[in-house]
């Protein structure tokens, strides 16, 4: 969205301002009378939290929220839900978007099926209808909704102090001990409340409904107890190794766990209550701000005492974009309702607190004036330090091939050295993957004016792109794609496992070779294309490269990416480095910023491909020329040219140079002329 679509979305009389500098919002003000007063700000929500949905796109809301945190408009921009795509078709989503006009963020905003809003006050519960069918979808929608907006609130409405969710407190991950149950609940890791008759029927009085039925009076009713799942001192000691693993696995980065357990007269589990569903009677607020408690539907054993093991125990998420911040107070509520009447009877609640609180000392705060990056960086210091130095070794290498291509033994060694480092430590654990995706996502945010600060929080790749970007003015693409990708590494490691097991590479005709390189540049085009004006298209054609499947998820992943990238693996066994010469989008990219480059570091002689096809023969990229001229664009740097132009034993002119070396005539001394003169 511009600033005139938005104008145009939002008409007169309201006025947008200005995109603000720091935070994807549009500002909107309304002449009155001399004064012109702030309406709210508009956004979209793929801006603040793009949740994929399971088309693996995020949807896209326009939102104007106005000044006190209510959804003044909410707009569905783009969508790629298979349910409403090709099932339901998008109406129903349309009228389910329409309910959270008039909402407000102090409110619990819950979906159900046959739900029916209720209460508009703020900070009362309010329940919306869902959409049949799609019920997991219209839930994505409402995380990415309330997550944008809450980062918006908290931004520019004050919410939350105006704290930046982005630097909460972590809790500790490397204080784990064994601990029982009491030695938790003494330690602060586990907390309880007692709630008895008589703090009930004082919060009851006045109500028409005081007296409650089987209590006695002066014993406690109800315990209520709560645990921080996510630290390993917790979940593991309640869960055991094998369910606190399990629970791990279900929880994506940022979600949070909690452990809520009742026992005795009131419950959080009600009648109604569905598993997987959010609870009726317990709510969970930080601040100002409801926070959506989740059922996990976990059925992992739990190690609690026995006078708890009938007690109602369920663990729920709270999701990461919703900005949970483990420093701060959780403020839960039990809900206690009490029917007055008997045909229509009135239902009358009444809320009682129960707050958590996770002990200072188990916490890692944020640096006072750190952003997220400045941490990530901090905490993979040693990462980068072994990548630093092994890039200062190659670039020395590099530069300095001589003493290297002197000995081919040597330098098969070295380069098949390189290439396990970068399988390794580069690609499967640092993650440091370059891919297409890079320069279709700068793209996109060129072309939406958003910031870059996106690409800090991968520290590693950001250092390999700092370390390739010059290279590619010195030596062209072949710096990357020869020594630092992944995938190529493993593609070369297992072209040089076939060799040694008889397999035979076969060699492409030359004209064949020529033209099966220009699909890399049709590829990169498309993706470039659909990045600028078809985004979902963009990430399927982006699937075309296998580094997700081979590299970032180690080949787990469904079938039909494995199939593809197993097979692409299974290619350069046969074709070196198939996918790298023929497919590659990204070595496309980099080949064509690297006609930036301003050395010809190939030494060439005037033999060269008149007569001599050495080297021609020899380079397993066919990146040279019946001439002898190289292909800068499709070299990758293997030195193998290198090391022949530079072995006498090797090189065609450098033999017969060799072998036609002139003998000087002397003439003879005078004694050896003249025999008889010395007799």
């Amino acid at each position: 969205m511009t600033r005139e679509r938005m104008q145009t979305t939002f008409a007169a009389p309201l006025i947008v301002g200005e995109k603000d500098a720091q935070l994807p919002v549009w500002p909107l003000f309304k002449q009155d009378a001399t004064a012109t007063a702030l309406v709210g700000y508009a956004f979209e929500s793929i801006d603040l939290a793009p949740i994929p949905g399971f088309s693996g796109t995020p949807m896209n809301l326009l939102v104007l929220l106005d000044a006190k945190g209510v959804f003044v408009e909410v707009r569905v921009l783009s969508q790629h839900e298979p349910v409403f795509l090709d099932g339901l078709g998008e109406a129903p989503l349309l009228r389910f978007v329409e309910q959270y006009r008039g909402l407000s963020l102090q409110q619990n905003i819950r979906i159900e099926a046959d739900g029916r809003r209720s209460g508009e006050r703020a900070g009362s519960d309010v329940t919306i209808d869902g959409v049949a069918k799609a019920t997991a979808s219209v839930r994505i929608l409402n995380q990415s909704l309330l997550a944008a907006a809450l980062r918006v609130a908290r931004a520019k409405l004050g919410y939350a102090a105006g704290r930046d969710p982005d630097r909460r407190a972590r809790v500790r991950t490397d204080s784990y001990r064994p601990m029982d149950w009491q030695a938790l609940l003494q330690a602060g890791f586990v907390q309880r409340m007692s709630l008895g008759r008589d703090a009930v029927e004082m919060a009851f009085a006045g109500s028409g409904v005081e007296a409650a039925a089987g209590d006695t009076p002066g014993d406690t009713s109800t315990e209520v107890y709560v645990a921080y799942l996510n630290a390993p001192v917790v979940g593991r000691n309640l869960l055991g190794e094998a369910g606190w693993l399990h629970l791990l696995g279900r929880l994506d980065d940022g979600d949070h766990a909690l452990l809520v357990i009742a026992d005795g007269a009131h419950s959080f589990v009600g009648e109604t209550f569905v598993r997987g569903a959010v609870p009726e009677r317990l709510r969970l607020h930080q601040g100002e701000l409801p926070l959506e408690l989740r059922d996990l539907d976990l059925d992992d054993p739990l190690r609690l005492p026995p006078s708890l093991q009938r007690a109602d125990a369920k663990v729920f998420r709270v999701i990461g974009p919703a900005g949970l911040d483990p420093a701060l107070p959780l403020d839960f509520s039990l809900r206690i309702t009490r029917l007055n009447g008997i045909v229509y009877p009135q239902r009358i609640h009444r809320d009682f607190p129960v707050r958590y609180v996770w002990p200072a000392a188990e916490l890692v705060l944020p640096a006072g004036d750190s952003k997220a990056w400045h941490a990530v960086w901090r905490a993979r210091a040693a990462e980068l330090g072994v990548l630093g130095a092994a890039l200062a070794g190659l670039a020395l290498m590099l530069a300095r091939p001589r003493r290297l291509v002197a000995d081919a033994a040597r330098l098969n060694r070295f380069r098949t050295g390189v290439q396990l480092f970068t399988l390794l430590f580069i690609g499967w654990f640092a993650q440091g993957q370059l891919s297409v995706v890079n320069l279709s996502a700068l793209l996109q945010a060129l072309l939406a004016g958003r910031d870059l600060d996106f690409f800090l929080h991968d520290p590693i790749s950001v250092a390999l792109w700092a370390f390739v970007v010059p290279t590619l003015v010195l030596w062209g693409r072949g710096t990357f794609c020869g020594w630092l990708c992944p995938f190529g590494a493993l593609q070369d490691l297992t072209s040089q496992l076939a060799r040694r097991l008889g397999v035979q590479r076969r060699r492409l005709h030359r004209g064949v070779d020529a033209r099966l390189k220009k699909l890399k540049y049709l590829l990169l085009a498309a993706i470039l294309a659909a990045a600028a004006l078809a985004p979902p298209w963009a990430d399927r054609l982006v699937e075309a490269e296998p580094f997700k499947t081979a590299i970032t998820l180690g080949f787990v992943r469904s079938w039909p990416f494995v199939l593809w990238a197993g097979g692409l693996v299974l290619a350069s066994a046969f074709v070196y480095k198939a996918f790298c010469r023929y497919l590659c989008p990204l070595g496309a990219g980099l080949a064509l910023l690297g006609r930036v480059r301003r050395l010809d570091w190939i030494a060439r002689r005037a033999q060269c491909g008149t007569p001599c096809q050495t080297c021609r023969h020899r380079c397993e990229y066919q990146a040279i020329r019946p001439d002898g001229s190289i292909v800068y664009e499709e070299c990758f740097q293997c030195l193998d040219c290198v090391a022949i132009h530079a072995s006498d034993r090797l090189c065609a002119p450098l033999i017969a140079q060799r072998r036609q070396r002139t003998i000087a005539i002397r003439p003879l001394p005078a004694a050896a002329r003249h025999p008889s003169a010395t007799r």
